[in-house]
This record gives structure tokens, C-alpha cells and sequence, in this order.
């Protein structure tokens, strides 16, 4: 299993090497970045290029390490016992398998995305050593061990928000998909928009970075933002002239609101717009 890119996916040459490494060595690969870099659909493009299923549990701030083995309904099965459902006499009527448990016994050898692992608590890590390390678990209620039969291609996706343990991170092996230069960019935007102009994508790509090199700026623009942009820039019909002007009055780019986020960004540039206008007298 090897994974070379997909069309719909610009691999760096040191990606493709992580993801390989991670392959051959069976450890979960532990992908950071800034948002919006693509670590989601790394692992969708990993699964297409290996035909291998894919398999998502997207952590939030309230998942448990538990919900990935599976979860145990107790109080439906009590319910069930007053209510006289034969349905009680075997547990595993009330026992939800996870993504873990859904990823050890699939047929095919899986991709699992563990997307966003930094969101969850900082012991939800430390939950899953074991488990994603010997790649079983024991089902307390039934008495069974659950072992995978093909040990799934794990993506780890992290956006820094907290610090990961060093046991965890020791079983990972670790990339960080740095922001693309403008080379990179291009190429990405050529996948995305295929026939769109270059005159239009060289000023859009000067003006992004020009944005994103602004000192203070607070939420950088991503380049799911820059596609976003673009796609605004040709259904309005807005040409690279358009870009090119560096009127100060002008200053914040067309449909700003694509890759300004947030209030004290749209201010920034406002008052650098007036700050270039007083200069200019």
C-alpha cells in the first residue's frame, strides 16, 4: 500500500513520505497545521488512493477515548426489563460498537480518521494508548477481546489547540503539513479550478499573501478561504485589474469577508487604509 497523490489532492513530496512511513511502520500518522491546510481530506484522498474504506470519528470537546471502543446503554436496558422486552436477555442488544471497534473488524484494511484529537480533553489521548498501540480492546460486559484482523491506516489530525502527552506522541508518527508556498498554491487552485485564469490567480495570490504577511493580522486567511475567494471572484466577474489597484482608499481587497474573519482584522485594514490615505496628502 502506497499512497502517490491523487488528482484531487496536492501532496508535497515530504507528505507522501510521512504517509508512507506511517504505512510501513503501522503507526498512526499525527498530521498538524493550520486550519484549513487540508488534514481532513488527507485522509479521505489516502482512503481514494488506496481503495480502502474510510472510516471518520470527528472528536469534539465532549468525546470520550470510551465512545471509540463503544458505549454501553445501561439505562435502556433497564427500561426494557420493567417492561418485560426479551430484548434484555442478551447484552449486546444495548452495546453501540465505536469507530475503533467498526475499524478492527472491517473486512477490508480501513483508513481511520481521528480528526480534531486536540479538542477533547487532554486525558483523551492517554485513553487511547493501548488501544491504538496493541490495536484491541476488552468488552468488560460480554467478556470478549476485540483485536483487529487488519490493522487500519490511522490519520490523527491535531490544530495545536493543546498540547499532546509524550506517550501519545511517541506512537505517532508526526507531520507537520506546512502553509503552502505560492507554487504549491497554484497548483492547488488549478486542481480546484481548472481553466481559471492565471492573470486572475497571480494577482489573487499576491494580494492573499500580502494579507497573510500583515503584522498583527489575528486569523490568517487558510486556503479553503483562498478557494472560497477565487470562486467569489468569478462568479462576480471581478478581473485581475480589479486586484491590481493599489488605491488606499482601496485597500481592503473585493468580498473581503471570504478571508477577513474576524472584527479586529476588518479593522486593521481600515485603519491601515487610513493611514495610507493620510500619508498620501
Amino acid at each position: 500500500m502506497r499512497f502517490d497523490g491523487t488528482k484531487a489532492y496536492v501532496a508535497t513530496d515530504d507528505l507522501k513520505v510521512a504517509v508512507n512511513a506511517a504505512i510501513a511502520l503501522e503507526r498512526p500518522l499525527l498530521v498538524k497545521g493550520e486550519p484549513g491546510t487540508g488534514k481532513t481530506v488527507l485522509a479521505l484522498e489516502i482512503a481514494k488512493a488506496l481503495g480502502a474504506p474510510l472510516m471518520e470519528w470527528h472528536v469534539k470537546s465532549t468525546t470520550k477515548a470510551q465512545q471509540g471502543l463503544y458505549e454501553y446503554d445501561a439505562v435502556s436496558r433497564l427500561r426494557d426489563s420493567q417492561l418485560g422486552d426479551e430484548r434484555v436477555k442478551d447484552i449486546r442488544n444495548y452495546i453501540k460498537r465505536g469507530k475503533l471497534w467498526d475499524a478492527f473488524v472491517a473486512d477490508e484494511r480501513p483508513v481511520l480518521l481521528i480528526d480534531e484529537i486536540d479538542k477533547a480533553d487532554i486525558e483523551f489521548p492517554n485513553d487511547l494508548l493501548q488501544e491504538l498501540d496493541r490495536m484491541e480492546f476488552f468488552v468488560y460486559e460480554t467478556g470478549e477481546m476485540v483485536k483487529a484482523t487488519k490493522r487500519p491506516v490511522v490519520i490523527i489530525t491535531s490544530n495545536n489547540e493543546k498540547e499532546l502527552p509524550d506517550a501519545f506522541l511517541r506512537r505517532c508518527f508526526f507531520h507537520y503539513i506546512r502553509f503552502p508556498d505560492a507554487e504549491t498554491m497554484s497548483a492547488i487552485v488549478d486542481v480546484h479550478f481548472p481553466g481559471i485564469k492565471q492573470r486572475l490567480v497571480s494577482e489573487a495570490l499576491k494580494l492573499f499573501y500580502e494579507i497573510r504577511d500583515v503584522p498583527g493580522i489575528k486569523k490568517k486567511p487558510s486556503t479553503s478561504e483562498l478557494l472560497d475567494w477565487l470562486k467569489l471572484l468569478m462568479v462576480e466577474d471581478i478581473g485581475p485589474e480589479t486586484l491590481r489597484e493599489r488605491d488606499p482608499k482601496k485597500l481592503i481587497p473585493p468580498l473581503h469577508g471570504a478571508l477577513l474573519k474576524n472584527e479586529q482584522d476588518l479593522h486593521l485594514f481600515e485603519r491601515l487604509a487610513f493611514m495610507a490615505r493620510r500619508d498620501g496628502r
